[in-house]
């Protein structure tokens, strides 16, 4: 698949959101793989070893907060980016979720503001683990801190996907 901006593992486990995130994605050249639960997610990521990974909050048998917490737990996915894309309001999980993710995203969202936060999150681990970007844009690290700093806002609820 050339022109591939990056893999992304998606993770919730409404089949319909799932398939919403991935087109979304693979539309801006993302390559996506998708997982139906934490479980799964921990099952796979070792073998896709994806750039960036969205977790839901509320999962069957591994919920997006345990699995954050095990991402970050584990040496080999303790640095990987990780976006939360929730139907549960940032408050209401923030406190489980802060230390362990890198982007929260309410849902409903706009395609668009998931598409910024996935390349935000993106650049961000390419910046940080160069050999697994090959060759990086070339930004100036100025500009990619902007951007990096003006990603991290947290989104709100907008009308759009749910």
């Amino acid at each position: 698949m050339s022109g591939v901006s990056g893999r992304v593992l998606v993770v919730d486990d409404n089949k319909v959101i799932r398939q919403l995130i991935r087109v979304n994605l693979e539309l801006e050249g993302f390559e996506v793989v998708t997982a139906a639960d934490g479980a799964e997610c921990l099952d796979v990521v070792h073998r896709v070893r994806p750039d960036v990974v969205t977790l839901d909050v509320v999962m069957p048998r591994l919920d997006g907060i345990k699995t954050a917490e095990r991402l970050r737990a584990d040496p080999r996915t303790s640095d990987l980016p990780v976006a939360i894309i929730s139907a549960c309001g940032e408050h209401e999980v923030a406190d489980g979720v802060a230390p362990r993710v890198d982007a929260f995203l309410a849902k409903p969202f706009e395609p668009a503001e998931l598409v910024r936060v996935v390349r935000q999150l993106m650049h961000r681990e390419r910046r940080e683990r160069p050999e697994a970007a090959g060759t990086d844009g070339g930004e100036e690290p100025a500009a990619a801190e902007e951007r990096q700093d003006q990603g991290t806002r947290r989104a709100g609820s907008a009308p759009g996907v749910h």
